[in-house]
């Protein structure tokens, strides 16, 4: 009786053992994707990688890293370069700082809304970009991740209807020579001036005016100090989802399938967010008083890009790229 029970014990051990290994290789087996972004784990970007998540299936552990926690803004596609990080939210200056060509999908009034965007990005002139980035870069671009459009907003009680409305106009933007050369785009004098001081510039006149997607507007509060909003719409805010080329090529078939249908529908959802929340934005800056003023956005466009095509940021842009992502509808 006791041998029995020894041997009883010994087969489950055994069992146990048996089915503790399969269990840690099957966990070996999935395949570990970090993400990297550097937007908040509050943002609708953030809840739109965990859709992704949720989307990809059971071959895989995903592991998202929010707010720059990983790697620091705009090191994450060095990262992906060098094996250092299988996914990441891609500003697409970053691309254009080792692909000049791609400096034109970060100039002023190329798309013209977030469906533009989209439409471009699944044409054939789109997919050469994105190749592009695969053959130079080693990088595989999932879909971009739309995040709201760049509006003005001014202090001024002045009525702007063409860029020539814009002239003499102190508009504050990003530092860099291709954000000043956009406001120059706008027919404004560009101001360069820290993200923070904004508000106080805004305040005590230092600047006449800034331009923000409608949630930056409201997250630093500039909408206290301007009287109203210009809806140039001179800037489609995206990122690029993207994932190292090493890790897409390790992927099966099927799982590349599960991979870029999770990575659409999660997209498709974000942007559906940030157009919902960009309308309700819209009607709080009417409450609090601002006035929300349309100009002529075909007269804004015809501007800047006759400025940007005769300048020297356009030496390096594929021949007739303008004119192509203009025909898409």
């Amino acid at each position: 009786m006791i041998h029995f029970t020894r041997r009883l014990l010994l087969a489950a051990g055994i069992a146990t053992l048996t089915v503790g290994s399969a269990g840690y290789a099957a966990a070996q087996d999935k395949t570990e994707l970090n993400f990297s972004a550097v937007f908040s784990e509050q943002d609708i970007r953030a809840q739109m990688m965990k859709q992704f998540a949720e989307g990809i299936g059971d071959d895989f552990t995903f592991n998202g890293y929010y707010g720059g926690n990983l790697f620091k803004q705009g090191t994450e596609l060095v990262a992906m370069q060098r094996g250092n990080l299988e996914m990441g939210n891609i500003a697409p200056q970053d691309i254009a700082k080792q692909i000049p060509a791609w400096s034109v999908l970060t100039s002023a009034y190329l798309f013209r809304d977030a469906e533009h965007l989209q439409a471009f990005f699944a044409s054939d002139v789109g997919k050469e970009m994105t190749q592009m980035v695969e053959d130079q870069l080693g990088v595989k671009i999932l879909g971009p991740t739309y995040f709201g459009v760049r509006q003005v907003g001014l202090n001024l009680d002045k009525d702007v209807k063409t860029p020539a409305d814009m002239a003499g106009v102190k508009l504050r933007m990003p530092g860099g020579e291709a954000w000043q050369f956009m406001g120059g785009a706008l027919g404004a004098n560009p101001v360069p001036m820290a993200y923070s001081e904004v508000y106080i510039g805004l305040q005590n006149g230092v600047i006449d005016g800034q331009d923000n997607p409608f949630p930056n507007v409201q997250n630093m509060k500039f909408y206290e100090v301007m009287k109203q909003i210009v809806l140039t719409s001179h800037l489609v805010g995206y990122d690029l989802l993207s994932i190292s080329l090493d890790t897409w090529n390790e992927l099966s078939p099927e799982q590349q399938a599960a991979v870029q249908s999770a990575a659409d529908s999660a997209i498709a959802w974000s942007t559906g967010q940030h157009l919902n929340r960009e309308k309700e934005l819209g009607a709080f800056f009417e409450e609090q008083g601002l006035a929300i003023n349309t100009p002529d956005v075909d007269a804004f466009r015809a501007f800047a890009q006759e400025k940007y095509l005769q300048s020297d940021l356009a030496k390096d842009w594929p021949e007739g790229i303008v004119d192509k992502i203009n025909a898409i509808q």
